[in-house]
């Protein structure tokens, strides 16, 4: 019998976020801060009209392009919280969560052999999405000392003739980090003088701390060139409805559209019918959510202090990328001994990249007393480490 598979796909890896997650399933009394998904229940509002739409009979299928109700709700929300306005008629797509947006995007912007920028340590579903595309993935190394943000230097020298598109996403998983209007600008500058495209992925947009988020699509000239893409799952603490959406260029959406309407149809009816209550009566919900995730975020990093444990302060979403390279072992072998000797799951920095060796990823989308214990076992852990070394 002939090989029934996909050369292509049989070398693409598996997520290295699923692998811990699944072994801690598995572990009773185990804590996990592998993942990231809200402990919060969807806001029982949000949740109400979804059975309301359930009751009425809302079960057929909506527009390809997603119930225009919908549509018209996330044109006025990022008018107002993002300064971004986007047609609900040409320039939208209601996707299946934001990881569609990206690959029915890739898919239908890249041919064989066009480069995509790619800053790493990054969410783990882009680069199988560039292969599968047929793009060529080129990927850059934020450092810790630039704060894990892109620098201007680093894209120009990661430029060539093939390159077409750039990659950012900001609040990055998984490291917290975010770029600020002044940071964008040098990119903007040089992303117009190369001609390039952008797909902004932007779904922690509305967790961020000390700051509001900027989108790189604001900037004059960068409509036309960005695919934003954003979802529910994030700041609604939606992530089992699967709802996301894309805004940007007619040409470029209609295309992705053709895409989702031949292989998905349409995104969840009743889950469409929801997200436009999230949006018009959710932005409290959106604070409170925002405000126990910073809470969370100070606490990790005062107790990361007080164990020695050397991390950058992060900005956004809700991860945080602490170092662990004084202790001599890669990020999955420290990752595997703490899961098995005290049982708490973190995820390696290399499940993002090659350059997250020598990190971890740590969710604080968990509660507090969750993390109050994780946190214990972790400085009995380090100081364990720290024995042995002497």
């Amino acid at each position: 019998m002939r090989n029934p598979l996909s050369d292509k796909v049989m070398k693409i890896k598996p997520s290295g976020i699923r692998k811990f997650f699944d072994l801690v399933q598995e572990m009773p009394d185990a804590i996990s801060l592998g993942v990231g998904e809200p402990d919060f229940d969807t806001p029982w509002h949000i949740r109400e009209e979804g059975i309301f739409s359930l009751e009425k009979g809302r079960t057929f299928y909506t527009s390809n392009a997603g119930l225009m109700e919908l549509r018209k709700a996330i044109s006025g929300y990022m008018s107002r919280r993002f300064r971004l306005d986007y047609s609900a008629e040409k320039e939208m797509l209601v996707t299946v969560g934001g990881s569609e947006g990206i690959d029915v995007a890739l898919r239908a912007m890249i041919n064989p052999g066009d480069e995509v920028i790619l800053p790493e340590p990054c969410y783990v579903s882009y680069l199988p999405c560039i292969e599968l595309a047929d793009g060529v993935p080129v990927t850059i190394e934020l450092k810790e000392e630039n704060e894990f943000k892109l620098t201007p230097e680093e894209l120009l020298a990661a430029i060539t003739d093939k390159t077409k598109i750039l990659i950012l996403s900001f609040p990055n998983n998984p490291t917290g980090a975010v770029m600020t209007r002044s940071d964008l600008e040098p990119i903007v500058k040089i992303i117009k003088e190369k001609d390039l495209f952008v797909i902004s992925d932007e779904i922690y947009a509305e967790l961020t701390y000390q700051m509001d988020h900027c989108s790189i699509a604001s900037f004059p000239g960068m409509k036309e060139r960005t695919i934003v893409i954003n979802g529910f799952s994030k700041s609604f603490a939606m992530t089992g409805w699967r709802l996301g959406f894309a805004m940007g260029p007619a040409q470029i959406i209609s295309q992705m559209t053709k895409i989702h309407q031949f292989a998905i149809m349409t995104a969840p009816t009743t889950s469409q019918y929801a997200a436009v209550e999230a949006l018009q009566n959710g932005e409290e919900d959106v604070e409170m959510m925002r405000k126990s995730y910073n809470q969370r975020r100070r606490f990790l990093l005062n107790r990361f202090e007080e164990m020695g444990l050397r991390c950058f302060e992060p900005r956004g979403a809700f991860y945080t990328f602490p170092c662990i390279k004084e202790f001599g072992m890669t990020s999955d072998e420290f990752a595997s001994r703490f899961l098995k000797e005290e049982k708490v799951a973190v995820v390696p920095g290399t499940a993002f990249g090659e350059c997250g060796e020598g990190f971890l990823r740590i969710s604080y989308a968990y509660s507090i007393e969750e993390l109050k214990e994780a946190l214990g076992r972790m400085d009995r852990f380090l100081c364990r480490l720290r024995e042995e070394k002497c």
